[in-house]
């Protein structure tokens, strides 16, 4: 009897970024690499044939997914996106920008007929804009909170197709932390992975996630007491349990 094809992952984590002219004019981006490293293990344990690349450029990018159409595809496709971004892209390692919609579409049932009923999961770790997140009063013994200094402004959400869901790491307009120890969102699933809310149904699982994030992590340093607040979007028609596989043993040497 054949085995049932893998579920694939793809890790795509940029740290060092540097122009066509060899100017290096975005930061490197400590701590994602070996965060990365983690979760493609935990992805491996819980079955999940895992690809992990680091940085790459906005073509290689683009042509990492045009790859995925022609590979054997298991019951899930899920994908982790690390590295700087604004609105509606992320950056490649050579600073090009690479558009999430073209991404999506490129794996839609229109240009892949293959993943058409497979649900395709993105987790995206990058700023979203340059606004920083100073939280929001929940309780408070005296007093009335500040109001802020302007409303909250929220972009059109990035266009996804059917049996796709994509996680932000931080809201619309707002940028994403990561540090030496790796970023609050990232870290977040990591901790779910690895615990019992992985049998959680997909959107319940992110639910948890955006707890995790908003009421325990915060920045410190230069950023101390700055927020970030995940958010996620859904085309899904059922619920989906990808995470729930037993955990296998770790192999030696690892």
């Amino acid at each position: 009897m054949s085995q049932p094809r893998q579920s694939r992952a793809l890790i795509i984590v940029n740290s060092n970024f540097c122009s066509s002219d060899h100017d290096v004019v975005l930061g490197t981006r400590k701590g994602a690499k070996r965060e990365a490293e983690k979760l493609s293990r935990i992805l491996s344990r819980l079955n999940y044939k895992v690809k992990l690349v680091h940085n790459k450029t906005a073509k290689e990018i683009n042509d990492l997914y045009q790859q995925e159409r022609c590979c054997e595809h298991g019951e899930y496709f899920v994908s982790i996106i690390s590295s700087h971004g604004e609105e509606g892209v992320i950056f490649g390692c050579d600073m090009e920008p690479v558009k999430l919609t073209q991404v999506f579409q490129t794996l839609s049932s229109e240009r892949c007929p293959v993943l058409t009923k497979i649900p395709k999961i993105f987790f995206i770790q990058a700023c979203r804009g340059t606004e920083f997140d100073r939280g929001v009063v929940v309780e408070c013994d005296s007093g009335n909170p500040a109001p802020q200094s302007k409303p909250d402004c929220f972009s059109a959400c990035v266009s996804i197709p059917p049996q796709t869901v994509v996680m932000f790491a931080c809201s619309p307009g707002y940028v994403a932390f990561v540090n030496a120890f790796g970023s609050m969102f990232l870290q977040a699933l990591l901790k779910v992975l690895e615990g019992e809310e992985r049998h959680l149904a997909l959107n319940r699982l992110m639910t948890r996630i955006n707890w995790e994030v908003a009421f325990c992590c915060q920045a410190r340093g230069t950023y101390q007491g700055c927020k970030e607040m995940p958010c996620f979007i859904t085309n899904l028609l059922q619920e989906v349990f990808p995470f729930s596989a037993p955990i296998a043993e770790e192999a030696d040497g690892v």
